[in-house]
């Protein structure tokens, strides 16, 4: 999307579209999406290449990525880039570097080691200023101790994060109800037995269930952000030969509980997990995949559904009850299990996250290291809210020099997602967007352009123009039925 931009908006065109490069890594990602690398069934040399080839993979597009931002014109100061196709209105970090462009006065809260958070309010694919000028809507606090229980607050969402270093309480005041479930405490990490029958690395048997270890033990926890734009509670855990270090953050103007976790992860035949049990009486969970989302039952009542106790999902899954829904967010693991919890009053739903596993063949060493993982707890809000917040905590806000610029596209219906915005694989410098529906109904919106554009066709997936798309005063209209995706070829003037 930044490479787009600057195709579009570069001064005199000077910038020329990558086009080589982008073929090449995205053919390298997509062999690297081998079946055995994917789930971590692969031998040692192939795990050791495969994270190799990642790392300079990484590194050339933040390269590509600082070309197309330095292209974008003459800068207007500091910035912040939004990839999302939705306007957000976000906490940044800023590293010392970045902190130190900041104007005097600013509303900033300073971190220590010369970092610095600051709230930015931004437009889909585009950019917006960073310069300490809006005001949180929300302020965060944070009182009470380490062993009576700190407690976060930001007028949306109220957390006690307890001596244990666990969620005691998640409370959300625009709905007036709890989150978990009476008795019970979240974010617990949770260690298995895992000894599959048959294929160590390949298999994961629900046998392991069975035994179970709940992590409670907390050597430290500690106030490490005080407010009023982020306040977050640091948990040090060790078992074993490994070590956990948590962060659980509260930002302003925010209804997501974010958690940041990073593992030495040195155990043998175990599974790990992390547990959100809900006050949600869920029927069904839903999870998101590519394009849209999927329904699955929280029971066994059949085989079928028996099989299911382990299910992926992408960026998110939600669980719901009529009239309220709870969803848990991840940017890189996408193992879960959903499973119903009785409790004293009623019965709710308990989500997990698969963290780490760690099998002795084919590759003995498998998963053994540091590890980092980010998911967040995001209480309320409809599907297309899930929709959202996934993508924000996948395409965090990236601070930069360059010029205020507005959306690239927008559609103004927070059902219709855009995918993708990128030139055709032809080389014509036409303009690809590829959106869908995202919240399983039909929708109709008009979809606004921010460069002028001549022509606007629909094509397939193949970028093959079908007929000419509708249009009005104000741009494409669009109509979607439920999970459609639809292909725009634009060609700018």
């Amino acid at each position: 999307m930044r490479a787009t931009a600057a195709t579009l908006r570069s001064p005199a065109h000077l910038y020329a579209y990558p086009y080589e490069a982008l073929d090449r890594l995205w053919k390298t990602v997509l062999l690297h999406q081998f079946h055995d690398i994917l789930p971590g069934s692969s031998i040692a040399w192939v795990h050791r290449e495969a994270r190799e080839t990642y790392e300079r993979v990484q590194a050339e597009l933040a390269d590509l990525v600082a070309d197309a931002v330095a292209a974008l014109g003459a800068p207007g100061g500091l910035v912040a880039l939004n990839s999302s196709p939705y306007q957000r209105r976000q906490v940044v970090e800023l590293d010392a570097e970045a902190s130190a462009l900041l104007p005097s006065g600013a509303q900033v809260q300073r971190l220590g080691d010369g970092r610095t958070v600051v709230e930015a309010d931004v437009p889909g694919l585009g950019s917006g200023p960073l310069n300490g000028s809006t005001v949180p809507e929300h302020p965060v606090t944070a009182t009470g101790s380490a062993g009576e229980g700190l407690v976060l607050d930001n007028g949306l969402l109220r957390l006690v994060v307890d001596g244990d270093g666990l969620i005691a309480s998640v409370r959300d005041l625009a709905a007036g109800r709890d989150v978990l479930a009476p008795g019970h405490r979240a974010n617990l990490l949770q260690l298995h037995p895992d000894h599959p029958n048959h294929w160590d690395a390949w298999d994961i048997d629900r046998h392991y269930r069975r035994t179970r270890t709940d992590l409670t033990g907390a050597d430290s926890v500690e106030l490490v952000e005080e407010g009023p734009l982020r306040a977050a509670v640091r948990v040090l855990r060790s078992f074993g030969q490994s070590h956990v270090t948590q962060e659980v953050r509260l930002t302003a103007d925010s209804r997501r509980i974010d958690i940041e976790t990073e593992i030495d992860w040195r155990e043998s035949e175990k599974v790990l997990k992390v547990a959100f049990p809900l006050d949600v009486h869920a029927e069904r969970s839903t999870s998101e995949i590519q394009f849209g989302h999927i329904h699955r039952p929280t029971h066994d009542n059949t085989g079928w559904d028996a099989a299911r106790f382990e299910i992926c999902a992408h960026r998110w899954l939600r669980v719901a009850e009529p009239g309220y829904g709870v969803t848990l967010l991840n940017d890189s693991t996408y193992g879960h299990e959903v499973t119903r919890t009785p409790h004293g009053s009623g019965l709710g739903t308990t989500v997990r996250l698969t963290l780490l596993r760690a099998p002795h063949s084919p590759d003995p060493e498998t998963d053994l290291g540091r590890h980092r993982f980010g998911y967040a707890l995001a209480p309320g809000g409809a599907i297309t809210d899930s929709v959202r917040e996934g993508l924000a905590l996948n395409l965090p806000l990236r601070a930069a020099v360059a010029p205020v610029l507005p959306s690239l596209v927008e559609t103004g219906h927070p059902a219709v997602t855009v995918e993708s915005v990128k030139l055709a694989e032809d080389r014509s410098g036409d303009v690809i967007v590829r959106l869908y529906e995202s919240a399983g109904g039909r929708a109709g919106t008009t979809l606004r352009v921010g460069f002028p554009v001549v022509r606007a066709r629909v094509t397939d997936l193949l970028e093959r123009p079908l007929h000419e798309a509708d249009t009005d005063e104000h741009g494409l209209v669009l109509s979607l039925r439920p999970f459609q995706i639809l292909t725009l070829r634009l060609t700018p003037a």
